[in-house]
């Protein structure tokens, strides 16, 4: 019978798709790579989902985060996505989290209710906790390196965290992730180098945040805000998706 997974069915069999509707996958991070992520993996079947993250969507998200509106300005992102799932497939069992994941929140999570984990935040000590309790509990993660201050989507790889190059938060995982004894980590890279932004006062969150009242973590906390634009985060995410799609389905790529 004829569905909205017809299409999907075709590419990759009855079987696949069935193990795609019982896997749990909890997407940590739900912003211009995750939105992306978690919009593939809805309507790749996916059906039980976790989203992770305490942000509100704010005006300067709107040129690159898929749940970003005018309608959506000031409402968490974890609610908007789950909105847009539930439109997708009604049958989706959709877990919010409006948290944002430190070493400090990693014990609210049950790590071995996932078949598998979405990294896309942007903190290196969030990352890594992530790697380390997905791998503690023997549960595939695939995490996102920098998308930030780059032009060129046709740059993306995935790769072992430990075959990366050029990418500066990549050599800071290697680095910090060997000291921890970690073998292995599949990630999404670009060995793009990244564009220095422009000193523009008047385009700057730095001196003219807008984020929306009720925010925990404004964007001038970060040391660096970076440029960005629609069409290179959101690749990153859709390439992790696939990832998580052909991995949990156990489709062999017949070109590697």
């Amino acid at each position: 019978m004829l569905n909205q997974f017809s299409r999907t069915e075709l590419l990759l069999g009855k079987e696949a798709l069935e193990r795609l509707a019982k896997a749990r996958v909890a997407v940590f991070g739900i912003g211009g790579v995750g939105s992306f992520t978690v919009e593939a993996l809805a309507r790749s079947g996916i059906e039980n989902i976790d989203l992770i993250d305490d942000d509100k969507v704010c005006l300067t998200n709107l040129n690159r985060q898929l749940i970003a509106t005018r309608k959506t300005i000031g409402k968490y992102k974890v609610e908007i996505a789950k909105e847009r799932i539930l439109e997708i497939n009604p049958k989706a069992k959709v877990k919010t989290h409006q948290c944002f994941f430190t070493k400090e929140t990693a014990d609210e999570f049950d790590f071995s209710l996932y078949d598998y984990v979405v990294d896309a935040i942007d903190t290196v000590s969030g990352k890594i906790e992530l790697v380390l309790r997905s791998q503690e509990k023997n549960v595939p993660i695939i995490s996102c390196m920098g998308a930030g201050n780059k032009l060129d989507p046709t740059r993306f790889e995935v790769a072992d965290i430990f075959e990366t190059s050029v990418c500066p938060l990549a050599k800071v995982m290697r680095r910090e992730l060997g000291a921890r004894g970690v073998k292995k980590l599949k990630v999404v890279y670009s060995k793009e180098k990244a564009i220095k932004p422009l000193e523009d006062s008047s385009a700057s969150c730095r001196e003219n945040c807008i984020c929306p009242p009720g925010t925990d973590r404004k964007c001038t906390a970060k040391r660096q805000i970076p440029g960005s634009v629609s069409f290179v985060p959101s690749v990153a995410g859709l390439i992790i998706a696939g990832e998580v799609i052909k991995d949990l389905a156990g489709i062999i790529d017949k070109n590697l």
